[in-house]
C-alpha cells in the first residue's frame, strides 16, 4: 500500500491555468488544496483549437484517453509532482504489474509470438524499466531526515542486472523517438499558445532543438522501422487486438492505489499510445 504523503498529487487552482487552456467547468474549493504542501502551479493536459492551431481532439484507438471529457478532471503541475519514490509497495503494486503482463503478454517469451506481439512486450518492459529507474534516481534514502538521493543498488537489482530489461528500455526510447521524428513537420509548425509569449517562444525553440538535434540524427537515422508490421491477411485483426491491449493497460493504471504513481503511469501509457498512433496510422486512420 501507499504509505507516504509523496503518493498524493498537488493540484492547481484554475486561476493559474493559461487563458487559452481554460475549460468551461470549474473545480470546487475543496479540490484546490495542495496535498503535499508544495506551491500550486498550472498545467493542463488537454488541447483545444485556441491553444494549438490545427490540432484536434479525436479518439486515439491506441489509448484509453477519454478522461478529457470528465467533469472531474484534475489539473496538476508535473514539475511539482515529479516521478520518484512514493512508498507504493507490496501486494497491491505487484498485482498491477502482474495483470499488465499476464493479460497482455501471457505467452512471452514463447516462439509462437509474432513480431508485433513481441514489440508490445518490449514496450511494456521498457515502460516498467523506465519507471523503476526514475524511482531509483529520486529515492527516499532516510525517511527520518527526509534525505533524498540516488539508490543505485535498487536500480541495479530492478533493471541493470537484467540485460533484456536494459535492451527493452532502449527499444522503447527509440520507438518514441521515431514517432517524434516522423511527426517533425507537424510539431515544428504547430502554434504553441499559452498566453505567455516568452514561454511560447522558448517552447518552439526547444521543440526545434529536439527535432533537429544533430547527435540524435546521426545516431538514429531510422531508430524504428514500422514499415514491416501488420502484413498479411491477419494484419488488420492483429492491429485491433494490440490496440485493445494498449487500452487495457491504460485502464489497469486506474487501479493503482498511489495517486502520483497513477498520474505518471497513465501519462506514460498515453505517450506510448500516441507514438503508436503516429507510427501505425494509415491515411490518418
Amino acid at each position: 500500500m501507499c504509505r507516504l504523503r509523496d503518493c498524493s498529487v498537488c493540484e492547481c487552482p484554475e486561476s493559474e491555468f493559461p487563458e487559452s487552456f481554460r475549460k468551461s467547468h470549474r473545480l470546487s474549493m475543496n479540490d484546490l488544496v495542495c496535498q503535499e504542501g508544495k506551491p500550486q502551479a498550472a498545467v493542463d493536459c488537454t488541447l483545444d483549437s485556441k491553444a494549438f492551431r490545427g490540432w484536434t481532439e479525436i479518439d486515439n484507438p491506441w489509448a484509453n484517453d477519454n478522461e478529457t471529457d470528465n467533469a472531474e478532471v484534475k489539473y496538476v503541475n508535473l514539475k511539482l509532482n515529479p516521478e520518484r519514490y512514493t512508498g507504493y509497495t507490496g501486494p497491491s503494486a505487484r498485482r498491477i504489474w502482474d495483470a499488465v503482463y499476464s493479460e497482455n503478454c501471457p505467452k512471452y517469451p514463447s516462439q509462437e509470438l509474432c513480431q508485433e506481439e513481441k514489440i508490445l512486450y518490449k514496450l511494456i518492459s521498457g515502460l516498467h524499466s523506465s519507471i523503476s529507474i526514475h524511482i531509483a534516481a529520486d529515492y527516499l534514502l532516510d525517511e527520518a531526515t527526509n534525505l533524498w538521493g540516488q539508490n543505485l543498488t535498487w536500480m541495479y537489482d530492478r533493471v541493470l542486472k537484467y540485460p533484456d530489461r536494459v535492451r527493452n528500455l532502449y527499444f522503447t526510447f527509440l520507438f518514441v523517438l521515431r514517432a517524434v521524428t516522423k511527426a517533425a513537420d507537424y510539431l515544428e509548425q504547430a502554434e504553441y499558445d499559452t498566453g505567455n509569449p516568452n514561454e511560447d517562444l522558448k517552447t518552439q525553440s526547444l521543440i526545434k532543438q529536439l527535432l533537429y538535434n544533430p547527435k540524435l540524427q546521426a545516431a538514429c537515422p531510422i531508430p524504428f522501422d514500422e514499415a514491416n508490421l501488420w502484413k498479411g491477411q491477419s494484419g488488420p485483426q492483429l492491429k485491433q487486438k494490440i490496440q485493445q491491449q494498449f487500452r487495457n493497460i491504460s485502464a489497469l493504471m486506474d487501479c493503482v492505489g498511489c495517486e502520483k504513481c497513477r498520474l505518471w503511469g497513465k501519462l506514460q501509457v498515453l505517450g506510448l499510445g500516441t507514438a503508436s498512433k503516429i507510427l501505425f496510422s494509415v491515411d490518418g486512420q
